[in-house]
This record gives structure tokens, sequence and C-alpha cells, in this order.
């Protein structure tokens, strides 16, 4: 029996500039569907589970190709409410070279965002369910939106679920100081979590580490305190990302288990097609291992395949099988496959 998922959040829709284009020039746009917690559903269920989506969306054209969306990555929509005036947005200037890449939100009264509390009932959604899925954004959209995102955690833990939340901090939805009395509530009831160095600096207010450790040395001292603070934390995952062009980044994953730091090797991710979803791809990956019971090395190894090969396709979801990301993992990059 398939393994039930649930997650929720904000479907989007994503409108993004060509190569070379600004915002305030270009007469032609890209559409893609996404949403980080719609992203993560939809590779978890390539990788074989049985996921439920839970958000809203406008009843209009929009609202039904974003639901044909879920269906065409085999996700359950029968906790997708319709209703509203209008789906969640947002316009990508698509970076090039040293320019970064830049994002103008226009969200504002989507059918999610208006999303009250008596509109769910995760007693009735998460019944029988493995695994609970959430991220930082959604919490950030409205104050129903953060005792929803709460009280789902609660039932879950309630319920025997685990819970998986990405601090997915976004600074055009919500200042540090919002978020940090935002978040901190839900985190007592987090199994699996996503959150580097900054979150912990500036969300959680661990202190600074020693400036003589290396990177992989603080990140280490960071968890230490982050699973001290919060012992039910039994997994906390992040990536080494560095920028050296819009089109070229390495990417390195992180994950913490048991006081231990498992780390990737470092992917050269060079001619970037579209980094969008890569962080989801990486979550999705390492929540497959957890899920799996695998090793922390395949774990990290995995999740971190799987991100490197989102950015080689367009659009915000991971379309790689769960074979797939095991075979690039294993052989030597832009080796052919025979």
């Amino acid at each position: 029996m398939k393994k039930k998922i649930v997650a929720f959040g904000e479907p989007l829709l994503r409108l993004s500039t060509h190569l070379g284009e600004r915002l305030f020039q270009t007469d032609q746009l890209t559409m893609h569907y996404g949403g980080a917690e719609a992203n993560v559903s939809a590779a978890l269920s390539s990788f074989g589970y049985d996921v439920y989506f839970v958000g809203k969306v406008p009843n209009n054209p929009l609202g039904q190709a974003y639901e044909r969306h879920l269906h065409s990555f085999g996700v359950n929509t029968d906790y997708l409410l319709k209703g509203g005036e209008r789906l969640g947005t947002y316009y990508l200037e698509t970076g090039v070279g040293e320019r970064s890449a830049q994002v103008t939100y226009d969200r504002k009264a989507s059918s999610f965002a208006q999303l009250s509390t008596d509109e769910i009932n995760f007693e009735e959604i998460l019944q029988g369910a493995e695994l609970f899925h959430v991220s930082g954004i959604t919490p950030a959209l409205s104050p129903d939106l953060q005792e929803l995102t709460l009280q789902g955690l609660k039932v879950a833990k309630e319920l025997g679920v685990k819970t998986s939340f990405d601090f997915n901090y976004r600074a055009k939805l919500w200042t540090l100081e919002e978020a940090s009395r935002g978040i901190q509530p839900f985190l007592p009831y987090v199994d699996i979590c996503s959150c580097g160095e900054l979150d912990a600096l500036n969300l959680l207010g661990i202190e600074e580490a020693d400036k003589h450790l290396d990177h992989s040395g603080k990140l280490s001292f960071y968890y230490k305190k982050i699973t001290e603070k919060y012992p039910n934390m039994k997994y906390l995952f992040s990536t080494f990302r560095e920028v050296i062009s819009a089109s070229h980044n390495t990417l390195q994953g992180n994950f913490f288990v048991n006081g231990e730091l498992y780390q990737s090797r470092v992917h050269n991710i060079d001619q970037i097609v579209d980094r969008v979803g890569g962080g989801d791809a990486f979550a999705s990956g390492i929540i497959f291992g957890i899920l799996e019971g695998n090793d922390p090395q395949q774990i990290v190894n995995f999740g971190t395949a799987a991100s490197a090969l989102k950015h080689t396709v367009h659009g915000d979801c991971n379309v790689f099988s769960e074979e797939d990301i095991k075979a690039f993992a294993e052989n030597a990059s832009g080796k052919i496959v025979r």
C-alpha cells in the first residue's frame, strides 16, 4: 500500500521573461504552475507516494488548469478547494550572467491567501497519513494561514504523523522579525526541517559560531544548537550554493541526523536552464530518503542529485524519476547513458 502524504500551500502561477529581457520591456511571458509545497507534492508523487495537495484555487480556467497540472503528476486534489477570485501569481525576470533573477509578486487577495480557518479540517485530511509537509511561505500570507499551519502541525502530531517544515523565508512577504515570531510556535511540532545558517542566526536567534570554523563546522554548530532547543527535530537539511553567475552555480547538500553532518559531493551546475524549484526538489529527495529508511549518505546524495537535475529543465517541478536521479547520482556528470 502506498504511503499517504499531505502537503499544504499556495497554488501559484509563474510568468517568466525570456532570457535577456527585462520585465518592463517584454511583450511575451512563459507560464508555469508551481508553488513550494505543490512542487514537493509533484516530486513525491513521481516517487510513488499517494500525495494529497491541500490548497484553494479560483473556479475559473486558471484554477482548472492548475488542478490539471497537479493531476499530470498524479497528485490527488480531493482537498483542493474552489472559490475566491484569483490564482496567486508572480513574475520572474530571468537572470543572466552577473545580473540576478528578480521576483515580483502579484498574490495579494488570492483565493488561497483569503482561506479561512473553518474551511480546512485537518483531522479528516490527515487520517492515515505518513507525512504532513508545509513551508514558511504559507504562514507569511495571512494570520488565518498562520493559525491553519499550526493547526495542521498539531493535528499531525496528535495522529502520529511525521511533519516536515521548510523555513523558505521570503523577504518580500514578511520581515525577519515577523517571520521569527510567526515560525517559532511551529517548531516544537516539526520532525524534519529545512533550514540553514542564516535561518539559525536571523530567525532562531542562535549565537554566532566561532569564526575560525569552516563552513561545514559552522553549520554543524548551528544544527546542534537547534536540536538542543528543539529535540523533536530528528532531521535537518540545507544546501551550500556558490553563485558564480545566474547560469553557473555549485551546489552541495547537507543532512544532519543523530548529531552528525553528512554532505554530498559538490555539483558544478553550468548552463542552468531554470533554478526555480531547485530547493523543493532537494527537499523532496531528502524526504523520500527518510521515508524509505535509507542511510544518511544515500539520502543527501539523492536529494542533491535531484536538485541538480531540476536545474536542467524548465518549470517549477522536478520531472525526473527515482531511477533517473539514482543513475545521475552514480554516474559522472555529462556522461552518455547507453
